[in-house]
């Protein structure tokens, strides 16, 4: 992908560890980066969505490339749940209001600002575990849940996009286990692990290569279709 084609690029969550990566590898490619976060000056946060309104105001449009790289696993409270005995309607909150919510705002002020005329992507960090046919252990109820709608969530707003901007491209992305503080406490023995700048730099190879054809499509780090 030409330099051109990336420029501007926004990372939203760039303080994660993926987020970060993320715009650190851009840089190392030569594209100018615009950092968003709870910490960044204009602050942008999920639950609040003047924050984020006033952040993509303060951007303005003609982005080419725009990623989500945020997500909520688990905190000092809450979890993920081995059965469903141990659900929770305030971490079913939590999780759809970062997972799902926060992201769908991000949509909803952002999509409009990117370019009108050629190639433009905007890209949200979901999970495998969000895939409800490739579901086969159970557990973790509220990230699989929250995952699988925004996933749905991204999926139409992708057909909406490609009424106005048809060579736009909307995608959710698995990014693999990585190792940020999210993933740490359940990475597996025999489960490959990358650090993030590895991560990363797949992330952005499979945008790289993406084609409108791929509009609406989620996909793993090595660019291999994941079914819905």
């Amino acid at each position: 992908m030409h330099p051109e084609h990336l420029i501007p690029a926004v990372i939203i969550g760039a303080t994660g560890g993926i987020g970060a990566a993320l715009a650190a590898e851009l840089e190392r490619r030569g594209h100018p980066v615009r950092r968003l976060g709870r910490t960044t000056e204009p602050a942008l946060d999920l639950l609040d969505e003047g924050s984020i309104a006033r952040a993509a105001a303060g951007i303005g449009p003609g982005l080419r490339l725009v990623v989500d790289a945020t997500g909520f696993l688990h905190d000092e409270r809450f979890q993920p749940e081995k059965s469903f005995r141990q659900l929770d309607p305030a971490h079913l909150a939590q999780s759809f209001a970062l997972n799902a919510s926060g992201p769908a705002l991000l949509m909803k002020h952002f999509l409009p600002l990117l370019a009108r005329d050629g190639r433009a992507v905007f890209a949200t960090l979901s999970a495998r575990v969000g895939s409800i046919s490739d579901n086969r252990l159970g557990g973790w109820y509220s990230y699989r849940a929250a995952k699988a709608a925004l996933n749905q969530i991204m999926r139409t707003a992708a057909i909406e996009l490609a009424r106005g901007r048809p060579e736009a491209i909307c995608v959710a992305l698995h990014p693999g286990t990585v190792e940020t503080p999210l993933s740490a406490p359940f990475a597996k023995s025999g489960l490959e692990v990358q650090p993030p700048a590895q991560s990363a730099a797949r992330l952005l190879d499979v945008l790289a290569a993406l084609t409108p054809a791929g509009n609406g499509g989620f996909f793993d780090h090595h660019g291999r279709p994941i079914p819905f």
